[in-house]
């Protein structure tokens, strides 16, 4: 599955839609976080009108979702 371009701002209300939320900002970038029972993740998006690819996969892996659960959740939001 290929990875879309897409804004920090549309990542970061995707990663709101799957549970996460804002607790800090600076400057240009934001970081959400979210508590599970085992762990908190804390995500921090550039917000930034193209978020690099590598970046992109960065943020996957910091909120713990695979490649195609966080591109459905980039199209749903």
């Amino acid at each position: 599955m290929k990875i879309p371009v897409v804004s920090g701002q549309k990542i970061v209300k995707a990663l709101i839609k799957a549970g996460f939320e804002i607790v800090g900002r600076k400057g240009s970038h934001v970081r959400l976080k979210k508590r599970t029972i085992e762990k908190t993740r804390i995500v921090v998006v550039p917000l930034h009108p193209i978020v690099a690819k590598n970046t992109l996969f960065s943020i996957m892996r910091q909120s713990g979702m695979s490649k195609q659960e966080f591109i459905e959740l980039l199209k749903k939001a």
